[in-house]
């Protein structure tokens, strides 16, 4: 597997400097590494991860999470669709799952209303769509591995009661 690939699944939070220093690389391979997996479209960009509810625009947004049931089109399976949906501007992110629905959809709005609105007017009257159920997220304690806003009191350990 290719070391910069690897250093990334492991730990996507370092610089360059400090991947060249674990892999035993030089920097300027480090990059030539990360440009290859930009070539092959495997490495498509940084994020950074952000805690917004302190700040009060981005606290103004709404994130959903929305299970849909659709109807697999003759030679496109499930594949259509998804691609379909995932062009909306509302959402962030788009999964085919196993289980009880077929698509996992993320979607972001300014507010319930507008998020309601995608559902309704967008998403749901998509031929194929057969079903969906929206669930807002109220709260975030975790995102991409990293703990928001720990409290002094959280980080002690749980009572245990006999």
């Amino acid at each position: 597997m290719n070391p910069v690939l690897k250093l990334l699944l492991e730990d996507g939070g370092l610089t360059t400097a400090q991947m060249a220093q674990v892999a035993g690389l030089s920097v300027g391979q480090v990059e030539q590494h990360l440009e290859q997996l930009k070539k092959d479209k495997i490495f498509l960009g940084w994020r950074p991860v952000l805690d917004l509810s302190k700040e009060a625009a981005a606290a103004a947004s709404v994130r959903a999470v929305i299970e849909v049931k659709v109807t697999p089109e003759r030679g496109g399976g499930f594949n259509h669709l998804a691609e379909r949906i995932a062009k909306f501007d509302e959402v962030e992110s788009c999964y085919l799952m196993s289980g009880a629905y077929d698509l996992l959809v993320f979607a972001r709005g300014a507010s319930l209303q507008k998020v309601a609105a995608f559902v309704s007017e967008k998403l749901s009257t998509i031929e194929g769509v057969l079903s969906t159920a929206t669930h807002f997220m109220l709260r975030c304690y975790k995102e991409q591995g990293f703990l928001l806003e720990e409290n002094e009191d959280n980080r002690s350990r749980l009572n245990v009661a006999p």
